[in-house]
């Protein structure tokens, strides 16, 4: 990981096309002005993390159905 001191106003430049601007900086946080081209794919990690998330439980979901589907029902039980 590469850490940086910057000031509001300046910027570093990623690969060449990715250019990330400290736009503010205060006591809540750092806001970030990132310009890319449109063929770059820009994602907050969280968004991210969620994503993921959900792509577990659904895979999960999905297991679990296809287990069920796999089990033989039961034979039926003669009326008493």
């Amino acid at each position: 990981m590469l850490i940086l001191s910057r000031s509001p106003g300046d910027a570093i430049i990623i690969d060449g096309g990715i250019r990330i601007v400290v736009v503010a900086c205060d006591r809540k946080g750092v806001r970030l002005g990132i310009e890319a081209p449109a063929s770059v794919t820009i994602l907050r990690s969280e968004i991210v993390d969620a994503i993921a998330e959900e792509n577990r439980r659904a895979n999960e979901n999905t297991a679990a159905a296809q287990f069920l589907s796999s089990v033989p029902p039961l034979p039926a039980t003669p009326d008493e």
